[in-house]
């Protein structure tokens, strides 16, 4: 039956029609109707600026941009004549419902739908008549009330208070989603905080740190001369990783189904050593599903602009174009969302696991940040002569020196259950968190630290120094002369710059990357006001800042924050070793990359910005360590079913035919102690009474673990119970090796991958 059904489900894989759907056209092109033009697709269904203007009186529109751009909030007439106008907008494209959709503590995206219909009263000839009206006021656009205590909230709400509020982020602009029947939803980006006002969710913190930074780089630029810059905020742009695999066979996998990784599984001959799936070519019903995402995520504003093949097979990745942070984060969740609805109408399953699979790559969500001013400037960019950008250095060592002072909080912001199984795998960054510059800017900085000129990096007969870098010379005539960036990338390093940016390559793929961003914005802004701090003091009494004073401070900055530079292979042996010379943590669980939230430095800094409350940082400190246990929880179960339900009979029924097949053999006057099937069933019952044995051990370690709590609790899940799932996965996939095909219960890695 399992092998029947195995069969079945790649057959319809193979024999399946292809998908298509029609992209919206214009008049144009060689036969009169073309395609639109992705530009002209873009942002179609969001209820942007321009659409605003259009739907509002000019000086509704002026006190509306005054009032969020000033950071006040909406007055009543403003946000009633915005919830007309989006209403109106919304519902001319087919929107009966609205629903604040907003980021609760869980990784994911919430929204409940509520519909624009309501009923109106009145009194004729003193009877009441009632009579149905599509609305939508002011106060329903500012926020709603979702139950606060059915959310991860750390003990924050009890089951009785379950008051909670959503509040429209006019930061993001709203949107619409199509949905069955030609209907649409108008999607309302919001925080999700408690009664009492405590954050309960991802967006608001990420809110906050942008304020915080933004006003600490601001102070900076002042010092330096600049009153022109109003707001600093971050950009973001995440490169999403996952992979795509038949739905038919996902659905035959508990284990997927539960966990979204394959917690058993024997990695077949050919994976990803041939390396021949990176940038190959997309297989076609991939593209189409990719491709079908794309239009989607254009209609909505979402700027993805690349795909292609990853490393392992069935692994892919879109990305973006950066964006500000939380317009960034919002549209990462939105792409998460929509492709996992677009490949579902494929007879596709997308997973965003870490580590869904053994034995290949994982995936990750490298996350490019950068700092910008509100007229377009990049403050991460190096220029032609970075040595004299006083400027660049100074929000370079910043940078430098919050990692160097806070890289533990960094590790706790990428630290989870499923991204435990990625860092340190040779495929991700480990759990010691560095900085790689490339060898200009690293020069660049000793130069400046030893008082020396810049050595020069042209190669005589190589390349030459062209304006933006150096041109490589290729030695064929007809090919152009292409521009080398002035670093090269480290694919090893957690926290790379990569040109006029930095990359943050731990963040896992299924995580929302607001916390990593959150405590990233938090620790630079520390750093900017120390810097400023020491400038001011530099300064003194004189009218402004000198050279010297410039080139002293980043000195100074330099020095102190010179072990967190690390320019060779992370996940050598010789690394873990300098890194512990240095001083640098390195965090290999979960339970103690959660401890540095709760430690001194970290929530001094959290707190003395406005990021975070204690409350509310203790309160996140139980939601990560709570979900990191419940998490591994579920894979033991879940684990412990597929062997006793399915891998153990499986198991059984193949034993029984060899001893049936002996038996035969043996009534026929056959020496059965040669007979090969002998050999495989001495093999086969040690290996089921190892596996039977081991599985026990787990049930017991599950007993054991569930009656924990709180900290003693996530401490053995990563210890004891994942040590006894590796031993449960060992046993059971020598046993695959072993079992006839046709008994196996559940589809193979060559199955799933190929």
């Amino acid at each position: 039956m399992a092998h029947s059904a195995r069969v079945e489900a790649v057959q319809d894989s193979i024999e399946r029609p292809a998908r298509n759907i029609e992209w919206a056209q214009a008049p144009g092109g060689v036969s009169g109707i073309r395609n639109k033009y992705p530009s002209e697709v873009f942002g179609q269904d969001v209820f942007g600026l321009s659409a605003l203007s259009s739907a509002l009186p000019k000086p509704v529109y002026q006190r509306f941009l005054q009032q969020v751009q000033g950071r006040q909030q909406l007055d009543r007439p403003t946000a009633d004549a915005v919830a007309h106008a989006v209403r109106v907008w919304a519902m001319d494209r087919g929107a009966t419902h609205f629903t604040h959709w907003f980021q609760p503590q869980t990784g994911t995206t919430a929204e409940k739908h509520d519909c624009f219909l309501t009923l109106k009263t009145v009194l004729v000839n003193g009877f009441e008549q009632t009579t149905a009206i599509d609305a939508f006021s002011g106060s329903q656009l500012l926020q709603s009330e979702p139950d606060a205590s059915s959310f991860p909230n750390g003990g924050m709400r009890s089951t009785f208070e379950a008051r909670g509020y959503t509040i429209w982020d006019t930061t993001s602009p709203m949107f619409i989603r199509r949905g069955p029947h030609g209907t649409s939803v108008l999607y309302i980006p919001s925080v999700f905080i408690s009664y009492n006002g405590q954050a309960l969710d991802e967006k608001t913190i990420l809110l906050r740190s942008a304020e915080v930074l933004s006003n600490a780089a601001v102070r900076l630029l002042r010092i330096l001369g600049d009153t022109e810059t109003k707001r600093v905020y971050t950009t973001l742009g995440s490169e999403q990783e996952f992979f795509l695999i038949d739905r038919s066979l996902y659905n035959l996998r508990p284990d997927l189904k539960m966990t979204g990784r394959t917690l058993l599984g024997v990695p077949p001959p050919k994976h990803q050593q041939l390396e021949d799936h990176y940038f190959g070519q997309i297989p076609s019903r991939v593209l189409a599903t990719l491709s079908e995402t794309e239009y989607e995520l254009y209609k909505i504003g979402v700027p993805v602009k690349t795909r292609h093949n990853e490393v392992a097979p069935n692994q892919f990745e879109m990305a973006p174009i950066f964006e500000e942070s939380s317009v960034a984060v919002d549209h990462n969740l939105v792409l998460m969302e929509v492709l996992h609805q677009v490949a579902h109408r494929h007879k596709l399953k997308v997973l965003f696991h870490e580590k869904p699979f053994k034995g290949v790559n994982g995936s990750g969500k490298h996350a490019n940040w950068s700092m910008s001013t509100d007229i377009g400037d990049n403050l991460l960019d190096p220029t032609l002569r970075p040595e004299t950008n006083y400027r660049f250095l100074l929000f370079l060592v910043a940078t430098l020196d919050a990692v160097h002072k806070h890289g533990g909080l960094l590790r706790a912001g990428i630290a989870s259950a499923s991204n435990e199984h990625r860092l340190g795998a040779n495929e991700a960054p480990p759990g010691i968190v560095s900085v790689f510059l490339g060898d200009h800017l690293s020069e660049v900085l000793d130069a400046v630290q030893e008082n020396r000129a810049v050595k020069n990096f042209s190669q005589p007969h190589l390349q030459t120094v062209k304006v933006g870098g150096t041109v490589l010379d290729l030695k064929v005539p007809t090919l152009p002369t292409i521009a080398r960036d002035l670093t090269d990338r480290n694919r090893t390093s957690p926290f790379a710059f990569t040109g006029n940016k930095f990359e943050f390559r731990a963040v896992g793929a299924k995580q929302s990357p607001s916390l990593p961003i959150v405590l990233l914005n938090s620790a630079v802004a520390a750093s900017l006001n120390a810097l400023s701090d020491e400038l001011i003091k530099a300064k003194g009494a004189k009218p402004e800042l000198t050279e010297v004073d410039l080139v002293t401070v980043i000195k100074k900055f330099i020095v102190a924050s010179k072990n967190i530079r690390f320019e060779s292979n992370n996940y050598s042996d010789d690394w873990v070793k300098e890194a512990e010379r240095r001083g640098l943590p390195n965090i290999k669980s979960c339970p103690v990359a959660f401890k540095q939230l709760l430690e001194p430095a970290n929530k001094q800094l959290l707190t003395s910005l406005g990021i975070l409350t204690e409350e509310e940082l203790q309160s996140r400190y139980h939601i990560l360590v709570e979900k990191y246990a419940k998490d591994l929880l579920i894979e033991g179960n879940t684990l412990k079913s597929m062997v006793v339900n399915a891998i153990l009979p499986a198991a059984y029924a193949y034993r029984k035919d060899l001893a049936d097949s002996l038996s035969s053999q043996k009534s026929l006057g056959i020496d059965i102690s040669t007979a090969p099937e002998f050999g495989t069933l001495n093999t086969l019952t040690k290996l089921v009474s190892e596996l039977k044995s081991a599985t026990d051990s787990l049930a017991s370690v599950i007993d054991r673990v569930e009656s924990l709590h709180g900290d003693d609790q996530g401490v053995a899940a990563g210890n004891d119970l994942t040590h006894a799932m590796e031993v449960v996965r060992e046993k059971a996939d020598a046993l695959e090796a072993q079992t006839a095909d046709k008994l196996w219960p559940f589809p193979k890695y060559t199955e799933l991958l190929f």
